[in-house]
């Protein structure tokens, strides 16, 4: 896994090229991430299906408990198609733009 640290946000992103696997390893490392705001960038799966992004849900539900962001950066479906309980937008410029969206929400009490 690649991890790069900025500002308001992890990025992350799978080095092994296997999406089956990523989402049961970031699970296992949870606890490393309690606090920040995660973006889970998947552009390189451009034929990804629903099924293997929703298995990044219970880890996404997981982590929004904690009132973090929890966003995955993928193009291969279109919005329509993604359960509203699952944060998927099409580039890293719009994940970011959620993360800052969802910052000033929590500041405001929301």
């Amino acid at each position: 896994m690649i991890s790069k640290k900025h500002d308001k946000y992890i990025l992350l992103k799978d080095e092994h090229n296997d999406i089956e696997k990523f989402a049961p390893f970031l699970e296992g490392i949870f606890k490393q991430f309690e606090g920040e705001n995660i973006i889970v960038d998947l552009l390189q799966y451009k034929e990804a299906s629903l099924m293997q992004l929703v298995n990044f849900l219970e880890l996404s539900n997981q982590h929004r408990a904690t009132r973090q962001s929890f966003v995955l950066v993928n193009d291969a479906l279109s919005p329509d198609d993604i359960p509203e309980e699952l944060m998927v937008v099409p580039t890293l410029q719009e994940a970011e733009d959620v993360i800052e969206m969802e910052e000033i929400e929590r500041d405001l009490g929301f």
